[in-house]
């Protein structure tokens, strides 16, 4: 019983994390500062509340993984299987790492912005071409962060699919909407923006379902391991 309710424990933690890291990555697009790097300079209270948002997003990503992981490991039975457990961990770190870049890149185009407000008008030649290596370097940060997440999400959705810890349809629909979060990330080159319409209705899917998955696993936490059915343990 005791496992029982530390499973209990962190499927309402893991669930938790899910809305605040989703909660925390709308809010940090929705502050963004209007009018690109001229406008910053003037808006620093939109610049700080994304990064902080931002920073909320790349702690809670990880806080997952390493809530996700004692669970995932009951339910390891191969080699190859562990090995993906601990690679989900990775990925999630590297994901949380991945933003923390880009949150810096933003604070760094806001420190720039400020420069360019006092320069002279041949210095600000020379800003904005930093400011706009800066603006690729965070949209790219983005872009690298959703792929490493959908690396970690595909191996994740299959160790629950195959330890059925979740239903299964739970499972097979993350499985499908990572390929389309995929794609929407390496649409940046084509259109220019990380938010494009087309990104966000493939972003979507996988939004939706981190919700649905949210939501089941705080109201009915996990399904008992296949070690506990074997055993006919009942909830």
């Amino acid at each position: 019983m005791k496992k029982v309710r530390s499973e209990r424990t962190s499927a309402i933690a893991v669930g938790a994390l899910y809305v605040a890291a989703t909660v925390a990555a709308v809010l940090a697009m929705a502050v963004q500062a209007p009018g690109g790097l001229a406008g910053m300079a003037s808006h620093p209270a939109e610049v700080f509340a994304a990064a902080f948002f931002e920073l909320v997003m790349a702690v809670t990503v990880a806080g997952v993984a390493f809530m996700l992981y004692p669970v995932l490991k009951q339910d390891t039975d191969t080699p190859a299987k562990q090995g993906l457990a601990l690679w989900y961990v990775g990925t999630r770190i590297t994901e949380g790492t991945v933003f923390l870049v880009g949150m810096l890149g933003l604070l760094s185009m806001f420190a720039l912005s400020q420069a360019i407000a006092g320069a002279g008008a041949v210095d600000v030649a020379q800003l904005r071409a930093v400011g706009g290596v800066l603006k690729t370097v965070t949209d790219y940060s983005w872009v690298l962060g959703q792929t490493v997440f959908c690396v970690g999400a595909a191996m994740l959705y299959y160790l629950l699919f195959v330890s059925r810890r979740v239903p299964r349809w739970l499972a097979v629909w993350g499985l499908i909407a990572v390929p389309m979060m995929l794609v929407a990330g390496f649409l940046l080159p084509l259109t220019g923006d990380p938010n494009s319409t087309i990104s966000t209705i493939l972003y979507a899917p996988m939004g939706l379902q981190e919700m649905v998955l949210a939501v089941w696993l705080i109201v009915r936490g996990f399904n008992p391991s296949m070690e506990r059915k074997g055993k006919h343990y009942v909830r």
